[in-house]
């Protein structure tokens, strides 16, 4: 794209009129000024116009947990969006409508369930104000827009084999847990290996999401250690930060055969990877999705 920027009437100078050397700079300058904000201007709309927007229907919008919403869309129709979808920890922006705001939401559900049934099922906080506010206002039936899947989700390729990496530490906070659903039903060969464990950190009970799958992701060898910021009278279980309860823990026996993925809290996570780095597990063993 070509962009021809004409001269501003304002800066015609009679010929025989006199031009000190910094009232010439002074002009080029701004003249270089407008032209950037020109193509700033184009570039930011040529980067709008490659995404594209996929209306689908909502399927199920329920209550996860205090402030977090179960949210189904159904993708049957799109089966070149669902099949985008190939790695746990990948996202996608939805939108309400033109006008709307993209938010940026990180599929809870695994890859094979887009596959099989045609569905992305996401684990949302609703804030206020928010795009996603008023997507947990909106019924079974209502139509949103979604863009294609994006990013690299968590390159497990990294921790693998699991007969070489036999300890696996996964962290989350919050609605963080969203996209560590997605790796733990996907798979990660959690039972053939020797310690996989996941620090889930959430205020309280009532704020933690997925209670009613744990028995399951049990059974498939991950162990669920709960640690409440806030709880409620009578816990017994891990209180504080994810960070303080693993520090506690530590039981990390090989450093060099450990690996770690982290989803949540910015804060949470930079102390985590300092911690685990410390410890001697190498950096380009701890996965993030982002």
């Amino acid at each position: 794209m070509s962009l021809f920027i004409s001269p501003s009437p304002s800066l015609t100078l009679h010929p025989h009129a006199h031009v000190s050397p910094s009232m010439s700079i002074l002009r080029r300058f701004h003249l270089n000024l407008r032209s950037r904000r020109r193509l700033a201007t184009v570039s930011a709309a040529v980067r709008q116009d490659t995404t594209v927007w996929t209306p689908a229907p909502l399927s199920e919008v329920e209550h996860a947990a205090e402030s977090l919403f179960h949210i189904a869309i159904d993708v049957s129709d799109a089966p070149d969006l669902a099949a985008s979808h190939t790695l746990a920890g990948q996202y996608l922006q939805l939108r309400l409508s033109d006008a709307s705001k993209p938010s940026f939401l990180a599929i809870a559900s695994p890859p094979k369930l887009a596959a099989k049934h045609g569905v992305f099922e996401f684990l949302v906080k609703s804030v206020a104000g928010s795009t996603v506010e008023a997507l947990c206002a909106l019924k079974r039936g209502d139509v949103v827009e979604l863009s294609q899947v994006m990013g690299n989700g968590f390159n497990i390729d990294r921790i693998e084999p699991p007969e070489k990496y036999g300890t696996v530490i996964v962290f989350a906070t919050g609605s963080g847990i969203s996209p560590i659903r997605s790796l733990i039903e996907s798979g990660f060969d959690a039972g053939n290996r020797t310690d996989v464990r996941l620090y889930y950190g959430a205020r309280n009970l009532q704020r933690m999401a997925y209670q009613d799958r744990f028995k399951d992701w049990e059974s498939s060898g991950v162990k669920i250690v709960p640690v409440l910021s806030q709880p409620d009278d009578g816990w017994t279980g891990e209180s504080g930060y994810v960070q303080a309860a693993f520090s506690k823990a530590k039981q990390i026996s090989n450093p060099l055969a450990t690996g770690a993925v982290l989803c949540g809290q910015k804060q949470m996570t930079e102390e985590l990877t300092s911690i685990l780095v410390a410890d001697g597990v190498s950096a380009d063993k701890i996965l993030k999705n982002f």
